[in-house]
């Protein structure tokens, strides 16, 4: 019996609601809000002027200075001593990086004494090392695809919830950035496309533009860089773009503004522990006071928990408690270099997923640059590892292969470079000690110390949620309401929407910065303070509402514009005001903290960094009254550290005064080819360069 068929004038009535529905769910799809960082109102509108004709600058919460953070700790300290054990901490976290802030911050916000202390700076190490994206995990994606696992599933989905957070809480540091993948064969199209429109569907409710593809032509308007063979399209999706370092120091201080003890340059140099062999806490000494020569004795920090958040260092502190313990530590080091901002759109990145050799290549704009990379390979632990000429090479080499002939590829185009060494971890549990924990790990030792390691920036806060779990269900802390929560915003009228109940709050509470940002913030800035647009746009999206005070602390000028604001290099936006910033609310104390870590310079370019050095040295002098010995180790220390950030050979070897009298030069050919931006000036451009000035006058 064959099937009913339906009559002509029935299919047509059909036809009609059919295209109604998909017509009308394509068009709410397509249009439906989107969830752009700082496109919203502020949540506090910027400073206007009073009835009287002045100027109200925003009032911001003061935190308390690090001398302030490390005086609390002595007193503690001397209070548990005398039998006052009350003043132990609830808390002492090692390492302050993006999983040891982190902690300090749900912490704090369930109302924990929390102390958090770091050897060197807030994301000294692999924090400010990353690919600066804020991502879901395209490539476990495809494997949970493949090789149908549902963890690789779940660690995509809570990658991209975790993105979603993210983003909220740090709207200036962090956005949206499209990403192309390339496509040399017809088949790959539909593949790619249905992993992206996955991806997209994954992601929920975050309200990020869609995925889509891109026909030759246009991929090549977007992306005029490309090699033109064999291409036949493109994807494009999009992940979280954001500045790791800023976004760590925001962290590290919005803790301390919720009353956690925060100090960098302290460094750990044994744990305590109690009559059972239980860690109790740890002894600490100021790194800063022996750099200024001065003697750094040893402070006891005790506490009912101690939290090892030290990144590839982990297992050093695990052999302070135990020094037979196995390491679970397996370093690798990821090389990238940075290039000029011409080698990619200013919005569009581009990355293969899948290369020839199995690795991954990209290259993203960030900062007006472009970083591309990366490599993968097993590492020693070292504080500040050198990125070695073979990974360089071999990154070249391959972005090579994806651009169009018409673009040089030199070795003289890498402005800056660095190795970021990943903690990827084993399970000390485990039976097979070869395999590597895929996300993260929260560890209790038989003597109590609590280990968070592993992990990537984009589940930071995930980590850090976890394994303050994981510490109030072992010591039983007793978390408690924050009534009197500061209000980090400068204003008593703004709710986070984080009901601080002695709950895990993080995915709502916002960090320091975020509160009065918006897109357009850069112009009252300009309007105010005379500042340059550029270095507006820079200062809202570094310090989000804090730019109001760092603008005001930058030198005015003797010119009609810009009337406030000194640039340290005249090749990108920094300007003297962060330098008194960072020292004043950031608790920078070297040179390299600001070069590196507050400004992003040594990390855009370590040549310009070099030159800027002496700027900063005299800033932070102003500011932290430092003598001749203590500015001479500055320099000597932040031009080593730079060899870490690519500087070229040659120049490590520079003066100060060099410097100064801008005397920096290669003095072969060879260094000159190997390193220079552009060909060298011939002794004939120079005679017909005089020839001409000659003939004008």
């Amino acid at each position: 019996m064959s099937p009913p068929r339906l009559s002509r004038g029935a299919f047509r009535r059909l036809l009609l609601p059919s295209a109604i529905v998909l017509g009308g769910g394509t068009l709410v799809y397509s249009y439906r809000p989107r969830n752009i960082p700082g496109s919203e109102p502020p949540a506090v509108p910027p400073p206007t002027y009073g009835p009287d004709g002045s100027f109200k600058m925003p009032r911001f919460p003061r935190e308390k200075s690090r001398l302030e953070q490390l005086a609390d700790l002595r007193r503690r300290g001397e209070a548990v001593a005398r039998g006052a054990t009350d003043q132990a901490y609830d808390m002492l976290v090692i390492g302050g990086g993006a999983t040891g802030a982190g902690v300090a911050l749900d912490a704090a916000t369930r109302g924990l004494t929390v102390a958090l202390v770091e050897r060197d700076d807030f994301s000294s190490g692999t924090s400010s090392k990353s690919t600066k994206l804020v991502h879901g995990g395209v490539r476990y994606l495809e494997k949970a695809v493949w090789e149908l696992d549902y963890n690789q599933y779940q660690l995509v989905r809570e990658a991209l919830k975790e993105r979603k957070y993210f983003l909220q809480t740090a709207p200036h540091l962090s956005n949206w950035l499209p990403i192309m993948v390339p496509l040399d064969r017809w088949w790959k199209a539909p593949y790619y496309w249905a992993g992206t429109k996955v991806y997209d569907f994954l992601a929920g409710s975050e309200g990020i533009e869609s995925s889509y593809f891109l026909t030759r032509s246009k991929a090549l308007e977007a992306f005029p860089m490309l090699k033109h063979d064999d291409l036949v399209g493109a994807l494009v999706y999009y992940d979280g773009a954001h500045n790791d370092s800023r976004m760590n120091v925001s962290i590290a201080m919005t803790a301390a503004l919720f009353g956690a003890t925060v100090a960098n340059h302290t460094e750990v140099t044994g744990l305590l522990k109690d009559s059972s062999g239980r860690v109790c806490g740890a002894k600490v000494k100021d790194a800063i006071a022996e750099r200024d020569g001065r003697p750094s004795e040893e402070i006891p920090i005790h506490a009912k928990c101690v939290v090892n958040c030290t990144g590839p260092f982990t297992d050093s502190i695990r052999k302070m408690d135990n020094p037979d313990v196995k390491e679970i530590v397996a370093p690798s080091s990821g090389v990238h270099v940075v290039l000029p901002g011409y080698y990619s759109p200013a919005k569009m990145g581009l990355i293969d997923p899948a290369t020839s050799d199995g690795r991954v290549i990209f290259f993203l704009p960030w900062q007006g640059n472009t970083i591309a990379g990366t490599t993968d390979s097993p590492s020693p632990i070292s504080k500040n590892p050198l990125p070695d000429e073979a990974s360089i090479t071999w990154i070249l080499d391959d972005i090579r292969q994806y651009l169009s002939p018409e673009m040089k590829v030199r070795r003289g185009d890498v402005l800056a470079a660095w190795s970021g060494i990943r903690p990827l971890v084993k399970d000390p549990n485990a039976r097979n000690t070869e395999s590597l924990v895929r996300n993260h790990l929260v560890d209790i030792s038989p003597s109590g110390l609590l280990t968070c390691a592993g992990g990537k920036w984009t589940t930071y806060r995930q980590m850090a949620e976890e394994c303050v779990d994981a510490a109030i269900a072992e010591f039983g802390l007793q978390t408690k309401p924050v009534p009197n929560a500061p209000r980090v915003s400068g204003t008593e009228a703004v709710d986070d929407g984080a009901i601080l109940d002695g709950s895990c709050q993080t995915h709502k509470v916002r960090l320091i910065g975020a509160h009065g940002y918006s897109n357009t913030l850069f112009i009252p800035l300009v309007q105010h303070f005379g500042v340059e647009t550029e270095v507006a746009k820079h200062l809202a999206e570094s310090y989000g509402d804090r730019a109001w005070t760092v603008a005001s602390l930058c030198a005015l000028t003797d010119r009609r514009f810009p009337a406030r604001g000194e640039r340290v290099s005249p090749l990108y936006p920094f300007v003297d005001g962060e330098i008194r910033y960072a020292v004043r609310h950031e608790y920078a104390q070297t040179a390299i903290d600001v070069l590196a870590r507050r400004t992003r310079l040594s990390f855009l370019n370590a040549q310009a960094a070099l030159e800027a050095l002496p700027k900063v040295i005299d800033i932070m002098t102003e500011e932290l009254h430092w003598d001749r010995h203590r500015q001479d180790l500055e320099w000597k220390d932040t031009v080593a550290f730079l060899e870490s950030m690519g500087l070229p050979q040659p120049l490590l070897s520079a003066t100060r005064k060099q410097v100064e009298q801008h005397k920096l030069d290669f003095s072969s050919a060879t260094e000159w080819d190997m390193y220079s931006r552009h060909v060298r000036p011939t002794a004939d451009d120079r005679m017909a360069q005089a020839a001409s000035r000659s003939t004008t006058t």
